[in-house]
This record gives structure tokens, sequence and C-alpha cells, in this order.
């Protein structure tokens, strides 16, 4: 029997809940505290459910009627209204999270879970770290000159390569937010002509042979910790970048294969990566490991085997060796190799530049090319690090080394 609202107002508690239907799986529940709950019962897929339409009086029996029916229509539809409701509600908490800060949150936690370089998460907490005026605003209402302002007052500071980087971080949470049904368009679009362009930087580098074989001495004589000179040692053989090379596990090394295999994950291009390791090589890395141990990390930091040494450690040595940030960088010991290598006239660009990691635009090119140049990639390390050795003997080099007479000799130079 249909319920009225006279009816509905007289009901009492009791010591127990009870119920009273109203007709058509829509029934009251009277709970013994008193209170008045709307309850809709239904089966789908065999299994029955009940739904919660609210509290009476705040949702009166018309009001409770009018859901009933519209829990009906979602069944008759085939679909479980209980849970599109649990689907609806989950939406709306996803879209209320729409701040900058939530969705640059989610953003970032979205690289940490494609297991992104270590690096990489840093620096986008830290670019979001500087966007922090805009964090608090709704993603869909951020002007484009609330972005230029932060942009503005970071590159007054000189930072001009920082106000880039923080516009094209802050670009990719708008395009996430529109693409996750939380902003309309991208802002900072219109900002890349509002920015001063910074000036290219180069790794500094030793580029000529007499000052690459002095570098040589100088690491050998190092009066620092033994593991500090080895990583030095070893940088200018193997041409890899200096966090792929400090962060390196001793399970990537293997000794008998000559190879080293830079996991994908560590790589700038999210690509394993296998280095040939020459004879030179060898011996540095079974004497670092009388050092560190065949397990854990091959360069580990000072006061803890757990972690790396730090991202600074070479370039400081180099410091105390007397080379200024002007004269020489852990990174340019590759603009190094890459420039000596070429000029040598010996070896393939292509296998050079996959020594180097550098990607290859075309990914089917790119995967060809690995197999294809790793027999020369093999010879040529083996004689890159020949061609150190003798520049640390302080053999002159340069006359033949770039007389294109020479360059057909199979043999290194000898002055």
């Amino acid at each position: 029997m249909a319920l009225t609202e006279i009816q509905i107002r007289q009901l009492k508690p009791a010591d127990r809940n009870y119920q009273c239907s109203d007709g058509r799986g829509l029934y009251l529940e009277i709970q013994s505290t008193g209170s008045k709950l709307w309850r809709f019962k239904y089966r789908y897929l065999g299994k029955q459910n009940r739904l919660a339409l609210g509290r009476h009086p705040d949702v009166g029996l018309a009001e409770a009627r009018r859901r009933a029916d519209q829990a009906r229509q979602v069944l008759q539809e085939g679909e479980d209204p209980l849970a599109l409701r649990k689907q609806n509600k989950l939406i709306a908490v996803y879209q209320a999270a729409n701040t900058f800060e939530d969705v640059a949150k989610e953003f970032i936690e979205k690289l940490t879970a494609e297991e992104r370089a270590e690096a990489t998460i840093v620096k986008a907490n830290w670019m979001f770290s500087l966007l922090k005026p805009i964090a608090k605003r709704p993603v869909a209402q951020i002007k484009p000159l609330e972005v230029l302002a932060i942009l503005k007052k970071i590159e007054a500071q000189g930072k001009r390569e920082t106000a880039r980087r923080c516009r094209a971080f802050a670009s990719r949470v708008f395009r996430y937010a529109v693409a996750t049904g939380r902003g309309e368009q991208d802002p900072t679009f219109i900002l890349r002509g509002a920015l001063i362009a910074p000036k290219v930087k180069h790794h500094a580098a030793l580029l000529e042979p007499a000052q690459v074989g002095k570098l040589l001495r100088d690491v050998d004589a190092y009066s620092g910790t033994a593991i500090t000179r080895l990583a030095m040692q070893i940088a200018p053989h193997v041409m890899a970048r200096p966090g792929e090379l400090r962060n390196a596990h001793w399970s990537e090394f293997n000794l008998a294969e000559a190879v080293w295999t830079i996991p994908a994950e560590r790589m700038k291009a999210r690509r394993a990566h296998e280095v040939p390791l020459s004879r030179q090589v060898i011996n540095y890395l079974i004497e670092l490991q009388d050092l560190t141990g065949p397990y854990g990390y091959a360069f580990p930091a000072r006061h803890t085997a757990r972690k790396t040494m730090s991202e600074n450690t070479i370039n400081n040595a180099f410091r105390r060796m007397g080379y200024g940030p002007r004269d020489l960088t852990a990174h340019g010991l590759r603009t190094t190799a890459s420039t000596l290598l070429n000029e040598s006239g010996r070896w393939s660009a292509d296998a050079i530049e996959r020594s180097l990691a550098h990607m290859d635009t075309n990914a089917i090119r790119g995967i060809y090319n690995r197999g294809r140049y790793w027999a020369e990639r093999v010879e040529m390390h083996q004689w890159w690090s020949d061609f150190l050795d003798t520049l640390r003997e302080g053999i002159d080099v340069q006359p033949a080394y770039r007389s294109q007479a020479n360059l057909a000799g199979g043999g290194i130079p000898k002055g």
C-alpha cells in the first residue's frame, strides 16, 4: 500500500528497525534512533541490491518516488544504479581535484608510475615549486598573464633557461588537465614568444689532444678517494653521461663479455644502452670491484654504500685539480670523445653517435643501427682507449692526427 506524507510523519521508532513499503521496491526504513531513510530495493543480474535515496524529511515522498523512477530507468537501460552512483562519485571527486597543484602532482605521479628517471621526477617537482603562485587556482581559470608574471620574475633573476623549462613543464600540466577533462586549453601556448631566448651553453670540454693527455695524467695523480679517481679514469673511455656512470650497478657489467648494459630507466632516450668495454676499462673495473665488492653500486657514496656518489663529486674533483667550470665538466668528456673520434676520420658518424647514446629520430633505423654498428663500436672503443693511453704518455699526436694523409693508416699516430 502506497504511503502518504501524513502516515510518514506519524511513524514512530521501535526497539528494532522496521520498514514501510511504498510499492515497486521503494520503502522507508524507520530506525530505532528515529531516523527515516528512503531505500530502493531491486535485482540486478540475479542479485538483490538496495539503493539509498536520502533521509526524510530532507527528501520528501514525491522526491523519493522520483529518485526511485530514475533508478528503474537505469535498470531498464541495462545498468546497475548502485554501481553507476559509485562511478559518478569517483568522477566527481576526480573532477573536484582541479587546481593547478592537484593536476601537477597527479601528472608527476604519472611520471613516477611510468618509471621515469629519478632526475626527471626531481626536476619536475622543482619546476612545480617555482610555479606555486598559481598552485591553488582552478586549472581551467588560469590566464596566460598569470603564468607569464611568474616566468618573467624568474627571467629577471637571469635564469632564462629555468623560465623556459618552467613554461614547458606548465604546458605539459595544462595539456594533461585538458586530456583528463579538467581544463579547456593550454594558456602557456601563446607565451612561447614572450620569453627571452636563453643563450646556448655548451659543456666545457678539452678538445686538444695535448690537453686531454695532461688531464689523464692529472687524474692518475689525484690524491682524493680511490673510487672518485677510478670514476674519473673510466669516464673518458665509456662516453656515458655522468648520471649513467655514477648510478651504475655491478649487475649491469658483464666483464667476461666486455659489455656494460645500462637499463632503459636510466637512459635519457628511455632505451637500454650497451657500452663495449675496452681492456683498459675492464682493468679499472676489476680494481674498483676490489674496493666496493661485486654487488650494489659500482660508485657508492663515501658515507654509505646504499647511495651513489654525488652528482657533483667528479666536477668537484676537477676543480680541486685546477680545472675551472669553463675548462672542463664531467659531461664535457663526451664532447671530447665525440670531437676527437670524428676528427680521427676512422669511424662512421653513426657508430660514434650510437656510442654517445644519441637517440635516432627514426625508431626503425635506430634498432637497425644498434645491431649494424656493434662490431665497429667494439673496435672503436678499444682504439679510443689505446689512443687515450698514447695521450697519457705525452706523445705528440697532433700533426699526424689531423693529417688527412695519415687517416687511412691502421695504427694510432705516434707523431
